[in-house]
């Protein structure tokens, strides 16, 4: 007999919310109490037809899912696989992923290459140091214009005068003389090989999001906040985009915040992508990334050397 009875569910609009399962039902028909498991699974998914109150079937809103988005992909090795990222957006404060995207794997998947990082940081760090420390010579210390001693008779060591190097509080032989510049030129492949292992490592350490744009709805500090700790990105964030014009919300909201900074892709370098703990990059910003990065890792003419001053 109840196998034959049918069991009614009326479940309301309010009882559960619209947005967790995509549909919209008022009254749902159940043949019999054994299958009512069966019909709960099938009421969560997108290929189920709903029965109104009169019979008649009707075809449920389409389940919005994530897109893999297939980008093609220049000099792509047939041993290996190409990279996938989700494709994130920052239109609400939770974890809001779009879709899938490929990314290249001798960009966002090299063999991390610490000794090239390291050469990249120290010339980082030595191109824009200038040394103004400057000792004066014997030339231009104060004194010092007589000779101290005749330079026979006196049974002393011969000498012209006091401010000698030889002498206490005389010049400097070869002392620094300032301003001095450390800039140097780091080699084309050496560049390259640091910015690819570094966004590799970023990327193996799930320290690289993509999004779609780095629009937000307000340019409330706080939204920001909320954003980096609801996701867990941790306490700085570097946004990077394919142009230096960036949009109005997100460059107010972050303006006093200092850990969270804006920068195009024309100016991404290795120390700032290691003194950030997180890289954001739009998906602009990564097809622009590949194509300067494999130009300049496939490029056959030879490059010509750098001088300073040419």
């Amino acid at each position: 007999m109840l196998k034959r009875a049918f069991c009614t569910l009326s479940i309301s609009k309010n009882s559960f919310a619209k947005g967790s399962f995509g549909y919209d039902f008022s009254i749902i028909h159940f043949k019999s109490l054994s299958t009512t498991t069966r019909c709960f699974q099938e009421f969560t998914q997108s290929s189920v037809d709903t029965l109104d109150i009169d019979g008649s079937k009707h075809l449920p809103k389409q389940r919005s899912l994530p897109i893999i988005t297939s980008r093609k992909l220049d000099f792509v090795s047939q041993y290996s696989q190409p990279k996938q990222a989700w494709l994130e957006s920052l239109e609400t404060v939770e974890e809001n992923n779009i879709g899938l995207i490929d990314l290249h794997p001798d960009v966002f998947g090299a063999f991390p290459r610490i000794d090239l990082i390291h050469q990249n940081i120290q010339w980082q760090r030595l191109y824009k140091k200038i040394s103004y420390e400057t000792l004066q010579t014997r030339a231009e210390k104060r004194g010092g214009g007589r000779k101290p001693w005749p330079q026979k008779g006196m049974g002393r060591a011969r000498h012209g005068s006091i401010r000698s190097p030889l002498w206490k509080g005389g010049g400097k032989a070869f002392g620094p003389r300032g301003p001095q510049s450390y800039f140097y030129m780091l080699s084309n492949n050496l560049r390259v090989g640091g910015l690819c292992s570094t966004l590799s490592i970023k990327f193996a350490q799930n320290n690289l999001h993509i999004v779609d744009s780095l629009e937000i709805p307000t340019d409330d500090p706080e939204y920001m906040e909320d954003l980096i700790d609801t996701r867990f990105w941790g306490f700085s964030v570097l946004f990077v985009d394919d142009t230096d014009i960036m949009p109005r919300n997100i460059s107010l909201a972050v303006q006093d915040l200092p850990s969270f900074n804006l920068m195009p892709t024309y100016g991404l370098n290795v120390y700032s992508m290691l003194k950030h703990e997180t890289l954001v990059l739009t998906l602009a910003a990564v097809e622009k990334l590949e194509e300067k990065l494999l130009y300049q890792l496939h490029r056959t003419e030879r490059q010509a050397k750098f001088r300073l001053h040419q």
